[in-house]
């Protein structure tokens, strides 16, 4: 069973490695390496040779109808249908024991010191393959209904910036101003990547403004990787970056120690899904809960204690206090209170 349940993720990263547009044509050993890579953590072919790729697409081709050519040009592997993709294929019940043996060892590791921050992911996923036997079952969204967000485009851009953080290469890309609705050529060192409620951005030092920029992935566009090696600040720490930031907005101000006071049902909500992991509680009365937290302010921060409308109040510092007193006579002034 191992066998057939390693053949089935090979069969998606091959058919991952095909659709990759960055990457265009690999040939038979970039396919072994991608699969080798993935599953054993090494590209020596000790574990997989290349006869088992050339076994593994000679299944697609059966199998699944993969539209699957080689090109003499270029020397690799391409699909003739470029819009063609194996994960469009009804899951079969070998599919779906392997994403069951999958979650059962996704499970074990959930605690693992490593993969703390992606436990929630883990979870959802287990928790979609416990529920229901067939994940493709017409009428199981009148069931049970799992949170989805509405995708962004910009995803395809990772592997390729993620081999410029490894490869220390710098990056070039058009991006679109939201101010001035014009695409702009920007080069830059990626220095980290950071998704942010569903949305990735690409932390990255610009030469050109001798600063860390951040850019959303959904306004890239032409993302090629250069031949120059990147320049990076001494001063960057991935670790230290986002230490007291709420959402993407980090800079070179000190954190403050933010106060609040909520009514203690908001509390329940506050404490229950911290906003950051310095908040505490430092008072509680039979009204009223104090909440202190040290971030840096930001225009998410602001965003985030906004939606809880009268329920919270900013007690400290003053300077926030006087932002979020303005932002309430804003408001006022929309609805002509």
């Amino acid at each position: 069973m191992p066998h057939i349940k390693n053949a089935l993720i090979r069969f998606r990263i091959i058919d991952k490695c095909l659709r990759n547009k960055y990457k265009t044509y690999p040939s038979k050993q970039d396919l072994r390496e991608a699969c080798e890579e993935s599953l054993f953590g090494s590209v020596d072919g000790a574990n997989i040779c290349d006869s088992t790729i050339e076994k593994d697409m000679f299944a697609m081709k059966m199998e699944h109808d993969a539209p699957i050519r080689y090109s003499k040009r270029y020397g690799g592997y391409y699909y003739e249908d470029p819009n063609f993709s194996i994960n469009d294929i009804p899951l079969t019940e070998d599919d779906l024991s392997a994403i069951n043996f999958a979650a059962k060892t996704l499970m074990q590791f959930k605690d693992v010191d490593m993969f703390k921050q992606f436990g929630n992911a883990i979870d959802k996923i287990v928790d979609r393959v416990a529920i229901a036997n067939d994940p493709n079952q017409e009428n199981f969204s009148h069931l049970v209904q799992f949170e989805t967000a509405i995708s962004s485009s910009g995803n395809e851009f990772l592997p390729l910036l993620l081999d410029g953080m490894r490869n220390n290469r710098s990056v070039s890309f058009q991006y679109m101003s939201f101010i001035s609705n014009k695409a702009k050529r920007r080069d830059v060192t990626p220095l980290l990547l950071k998704e942010y409620r569903n949305r990735w951005y690409l932390i990255s030092y610009d030469p050109s403004k001798a600063d860390i920029i951040t850019y959303s992935l959904d306004r890239m566009s032409e993302v090629a990787m250069n031949e120059t090696e990147g320049e990076k600040p001494e001063t960057f720490d991935a670790d230290d970056y986002f230490k007291y930031a709420i959402g993407i907005t980090s800079n070179k101000s000190q954190p403050e120690k933010i106060i609040l006071k909520t009514g203690n049902v908001a509390a329940k909500y506050i404490d229950s899904q911290p906003f950051h992991p310095t908040q505490k509680i430092i008072k509680e009365g039979k009204n009223k809960t104090t909440f202190e937290l040290e971030v840096l302010v930001s225009e998410e921060l602001i965003r985030t204690l906004l939606s809880y409308g009268g329920e919270i109040e900013v007690v400290e510092p003053e300077s926030l206090r006087s932002i979020m007193i303005k932002r309430v006579f804003d408001l006022a002034e929309v609805y002509k209170i």
